[in-house]
């Protein structure tokens, strides 16, 4: 496939595709008219360089634990230096925390969400600032924060 459909395929900018090939995140080859030609398999490929992109790793880690992503997994790392390996694990206890702040928030708006449901259907209606229980629910987002 082309760079255009990838782009549209995965929601990424073309520029963006570019540098992921210049870092070395994802390969094409080239055709005889020159265009990029990406697999099927670099859909997957670039939506896995998104999310970790996402949850804060950078580049230069990401292009080291991706053969860890391929299956069957490939595990090649020959610069496994102490450094390296206390960054990963910050890498992952950063993670970690992100992922339990973020259940914790969608739990809290789950439980106003329904507190708020409930008093709709219940006919309790009215404004959004006489909400029954709507302080003791912002203390729960407050807390699980």
């Amino acid at each position: 496939m082309r760079i255009g459909e990838l782009s549209e395929r995965t929601d990424t900018p073309r520029r963006l595709l570019r540098y992921y090939e210049e870092q070395g995140l994802i390969v094409s080859e080239r055709c005889t008219n020159g265009y990029r030609s990406y697999s099927e398999a670099t859909v997957d490929r670039v939506l896995q360089v998104r999310g970790l992109l996402d949850a804060g790793l950078p580049t230069r880690i990401i292009k080291q634990i991706l053969p860890c992503l391929d299956k069957p997994r490939a595990i090649h790392f020959p610069d496994a230096t102490p450094e390296m390996i206390a960054t990963l694990e910050r890498e992952r206890d950063r993670m970690t925390a992100r992922i339990d702040c973020l259940a914790r928030n969608r739990d809290a708006v789950a439980d106003y969400l329904d507190a708020v449901i409930s008093l709709r259907d219940s006919g309790a209606g009215g404004s959004s600032s006489d909400l029954g229980g709507q302080g003791e629910l912002r203390e729960r987002i407050d807390e699980r924060s």
